[in-house]
């Protein structure tokens, strides 16, 4: 197994857990956690695992990027950011298709794209406080990637209404929506996802890689072409003077103005 320095993986019989560990920065983003990430997935599925979980250390599961890495792209060239853009695709479809049942255990903040990674898993488990949001349109940024894959989960409308007013949405509502499976105690979290990996391990492993894999094909087609858009609207926007004003705004602390 690979080292790693902003994640860690353990093994507890067939399950993994991988826990995104940079609790001093409620566990943002950045292109080395992407990568490190990416590594672990395609350990587990080349490995005898048989349930993932993905959790997140400290006080939130994920709050999206890192400001540090918003901060370097607004110097960068359009090769950089369409790297970013594929990284950030290669992650979620690693962790889309990957075949095994997959968990994520949400406490605290899931934002943009932690609240994308918590979303692709096919169990969302939720405690009360936990929040989520696709903040992109606020800094002037395009959720591109995350919206191929929210739009087939809960439907156009919705999804429109999540991604173009970039608010923050409560355990409650998100399990109204369907992108939450259950709201449980925070002090019974790691019970309850232990419950639902034993339950899944009883089941062929056979069974579920089939029907994982299954699920994928049925989408894979319109998802090359849906990321290959994605990648190339994620670029774009990040070219536009309201993205340089919004993280500018956004380190700045202070309201951005946007132009027409």
């Amino acid at each position: 197994m690979s080292n790693y320095r902003t994640i860690v993986v353990q093994d507890s019989g067939p399950a993994r857990t991988i826990t995104l560990h940079r609790p001093e920065r409620r566990n943002a983003m950045t292109p080395e956690m992407q990568m490190e990430l990416i590594t672990a997935l395609e350990e587990t599925a080349a490995g005898d695992c048989r349930v993932l979980v993905l959790s997140g250390s400290g006080t939130a599961f994920c709050s999206g990027l890192d400001l540090a890495t918003l901060q370097e792209m607004q110097d960068a060239t359009s090769a950089e950011y369409r790297a970013d853009a594929e990284r950030i695709a290669r992650l979620f479809v690693a962790l889309y298709e990957m075949q095994v049942p997959t968990i994520a255990a949400v406490h605290g903040p899931a934002i943009a794209g932690g609240a994308g990674l918590a979303f692709l898993c096919d169990f969302t488990l939720a405690t009360p406080e936990s929040k989520f949001g696709f903040t992109e349109a606020r800094i002037g940024f395009v959720p591109a990637l995350v919206s191929v894959f929210l739009s087939p989960q809960i439907g156009d409308k919705r999804s429109r209404d999540l991604l173009l007013t970039g608010r923050i949405f409560d355990a409650n509502e998100a399990l109204q929506l369907g992108l939450v499976n259950e709201i449980v105690p925070k002090e019974s979290l790691g019970r309850h996802v232990e419950a639902l990996a034993q339950s899944l391990l009883a089941n062929s492993p056979q069974s579920l890689g089939a029907i994982k894999r299954l699920i994928a094909m049925r989408h894979r087609t319109l998802l090359d072409t849906a990321l290959a858009d994605a990648v190339a609207a994620s670029v774009q926007s990040r070219e536009t003077g309201d993205f340089r004003e919004g993280i500018a705004a956004f380190l700045e602390k202070r309201r951005p103005v946007w132009k027409k």
